[in-house]
């Protein structure tokens, strides 16, 4: 599907959908218990595909669309041997946590994705399990799905490098909670995206399951029990997802855009509230109301690191094109393991909308006071935070933006664009 968006303001009040993040840990910890009730979950294609893994381990799991509730019924840390093969579709969180979960399974568990998610790497967590007593092996030899893994792991100590994806430590701390020995895990190098394992920390905790930080890493104790209190687990809203609606505000508001359901959390994707500010954003958080309000501002470049909050890269990227002033993002190697190459993929959309960029393998330079944004016809690859943002772009850039595949956007904000059109944005779709 393409999405065209032509030149439009934006203003009026909305709803942040429900973490991606959070949902894909509460549903796997609801798995790991006997069951759960998990309040406000996001309903999109890449936590479908770990339902679906809760199912191949012998849950099950029921959506109640009027009450906006998932009744989960666990496993309760003793997965079974899938009878078919699981299919993690674009969900490399889904993949990587699920990875860890099977190696409990008492046989082989098969994994494997579409073609993004085959080419993503996973030998790191292969090697731990491997390190573990458990059987890890990629088909192809590479490092990447499909995956062949097998157990049953009992605990112990393992090393992973910190710098590819933190979801492998949170694969393993969910994991090993339920093993008999507990996981001990040192970090061979500085951990990236480190609120990501935050949100992993905060999820296990309310599920009534202790981690905690060491000197060398992460330590997990095992023969705990997830069990939620009351039985149930509420998901607070995505700052990921909302990122796209407030700089959607800061640069094409005609009166204020105002954010529901944004409570704090340990999302480090927060962090764009303060972006936009320091870029010079007219911004309110009302922490205690969970809203955040924006205006339409005249913003200056910044420089900004994204080695915690690698989801932001292309949002920022969007707004360093429409801002004065020249936008440097840093740290950003690890944002290329994504979906899609993202710091590639947005340096090629934006040059096609005019504007003046420059690409490095950790750093991508956008020149906003060089650029002048016009409607292009610009890949999404399949990818959905490069569809939002370059939607976004394509309000303020001149003439009508086409963007190839914006049917991805189902992954975490399957109502991205009906949401854009309810503010006022000019949104076309067949």
């Amino acid at each position: 599907m393409d999405a065209d968006i032509s030149q439009s303001t934006v203003r009026g009040r909305t709803q942040a959908p429900p973490s991606k993040s959070y949902t894909h840990r509460a549903i796997l910890a609801a798995g790991y218990a006997d069951g759960a009730t998990i309040n406000d979950p996001l309903m999109s294609a890449d936590t479908g595909a770990t339902m679906r893994a809760v199912e191949a381990f012998g849950g099950t799991v029921s959506y109640d669309q009027a009450a906006q509730t998932l009744a989960v019924e666990g496993f309760d840390g003793d997965p079974e041997v899938p009878d078919d093969v699981i299919d993690c579709a674009n969900s490399g969180t889904t993949m990587r946590l699920v990875t860890a979960a099977a190696g409990l399974a008492d046989g082989l568990t098969v994994l494997t994705g579409d073609d993004s998610l085959r080419s993503r790497p996973q030998g790191p967590l292969l090697q731990s399990i491997d390190q573990l007593a458990g059987r890890a092996e990629s088909t192809r030899g590479n490092g990447q799905a499909p995956l062949v893994i097998g157990g049953p792991i009992t605990g112990g100590t393992t090393a992973i490098p910190g710098d590819v994806s933190s979801q492998f430590i949170t694969a393993l701390l969910m994991a090993g909670a339920t093993t008999d020995a507990g996981i001990d895990l040192a970090l061979q190098t500085e951990l990236k995206s480190a609120p990501y394992v935050d949100i992993t920390l905060e999820v296990m905790d309310a599920f009534g399951v202790t981690a905690r930080r060491t000197k060398r890493g992460f330590s997990v104790a095992g023969f705990q029990s997830y069990s939620p209190s009351g039985g149930e687990y509420d998901v607070p809203g995505d700052f990921s997802s909302m990122s796209y609606l407030l700089a959607a505000g800061a640069l094409a508001g005609d009166d204020a855009v105002t954010v529901a359901g944004a409570r704090p959390s340990a999302q480090g994707d927060q962090a764009i509230v303060d972006i936009l500010e320091e870029m010079g954003a007219a911004i309110d958080w009302d922490r205690d109301a969970g809203e955040i309000t924006v205006e339409q501002s005249a913003l200056d470049g910044i420089e900004v690191s994204v080695e915690d909050t690698p989801d932001l890269l292309p949002t920022i990227a969007v707004l360093g094109a429409a801002a004065d002033g020249t936008t440097r993002i840093t740290n950003a190697e690890h944002v290329r393991y994504k979906e899609t190459d993202r710091v590639s993929a947005m340096a090629e959309a934006l040059t096609k909308m005019g504007a003046s960029v420059e690409e490095e393998q950790e750093t991508l330079t956008v020149h906003g006071g060089d650029s002048t944004l016009s409607g292009a016809t610009v890949d999404g690859r399949d990818d959905h935070r490069i569809i939002m943002s370059l939607a976004v772009a394509g309000l303020v850039a001149d003439g009508t933006t086409t963007i190839r595949g914006a049917e991805h956007v189902d992954v975490s904000f399957p109502d991205f664009f009906d949401v854009l059109a309810g503010l006022g944005a000019d949104v076309g779709r067949p």
